[in-house]
């Protein structure tokens, strides 16, 4: 890290973003970052795939929505901190004209993200929590960029696993979905341990009990249950490394993901 660190930024207390950005070999983290990160790679050794997975994934699924789908404005929520392939530069690719509202809770993506929206087109971060979403909809900021009249993608990529129960969670995306147009997608990952053997299974469990994981990873049938009401798209609710891959690209395992990605739209 450099020598100065964002105000109101917690550096012995781990952050996901900062694990994330670890994990994808970035240098934004401390060592709090890093011990978490360590830790769940003893348990998930493959957790480095799952994160350039998941990456490729949302690059994947914005192109889509932005190219073929005819959306022209996201709202990003725990999109982590700036790497390559962000929503913005996906959808703008695209369509110059896409406009993209970020989401964050950890003071550093704020501070790098104003360098990095500078001359970025249409794009603003508002700092705030996925477990408050009526204060991300009411933010100005966000009323000011995007159109909630119109459709809208909505990204909520690795983030809903930081929610503690499946119900929560399903409040959560329900509250998100009920102030979009029809029309509106939704673009959604999620950890699972369906793929896991039974040790690497009840080692998952043994660390949330113990406190230091923070991820509560779901079946295929709960993660399911967040797209109530929508249509998915083909290929449906797949490991994130099996929708709509790049042929040419080596193919990791289900197991070695242990994600689930699915993209679907809310109908007319």
């Amino acid at each position: 890290m450099g020598e100065s660190t964002p105000a109101g930024l917690d550096t012995s207390t781990m952050h996901p973003a900062r694990r994330y950005n670890y994990w994808l070999g970035g240098k934004d983290h401390f060592a709090a970052d890093r011990a978490s990160g360590d830790l769940i790679e003893k348990f998930h050794p493959t957790i480095r795939t799952t994160a350039r997975e998941n990456r490729a994934f949302l690059r994947r699924a914005v192109h889509h929505l932005a190219a073929d789908a005819g959306i022209d404005q996201f709202l990003d929520i725990g999109t982590g901190l700036p790497t390559a392939d962000n929503t913005h530069e996906v959808a703008q690719r695209a369509n110059p004209d896409a406009r993209v509202v970020y989401v964050d809770n950890d003071p550093m993506v704020m501070a790098h993200a104003r360098a990095l929206l500078d001359g970025a087109g249409a794009t603003c971060y508002i700092e705030q929590d996925l477990r408050n979403p009526g204060a991300i909809l009411a933010d100005p900021q966000l009323t000011d960029t995007i159109d909630l009249s119109r459709p809208v993608g909505l990204t909520l990529v690795a983030v809903l696993h930081f929610i503690p129960t499946h119900q929560q969670a399903r409040d959560i995306v329900g509250e998100l979905l009920a102030a979009l147009a029809p029309g509106s997608h939704l673009i959604l990952t999620h950890g699972t341990t369906d793929f896991a053997t039974p040790h690497e299974r009840a080692y998952a469990e043994q660390l949330l009990r113990g406190g230091p994981a923070d991820a509560y990873p779901r079946s295929h049938d709960q993660i399911a249950e967040y797209f109530t009401g929508l249509h998915l798209i083909e290929p449906g609710l797949v490991p994130v490394s099996d929708w709509r891959p790049n042929p040419d690209a080596p193919r990791p395992s289900a197991h070695d993901v242990a994600l689930y990605g699915g993209v679907a739209r809310l109908g007319d």
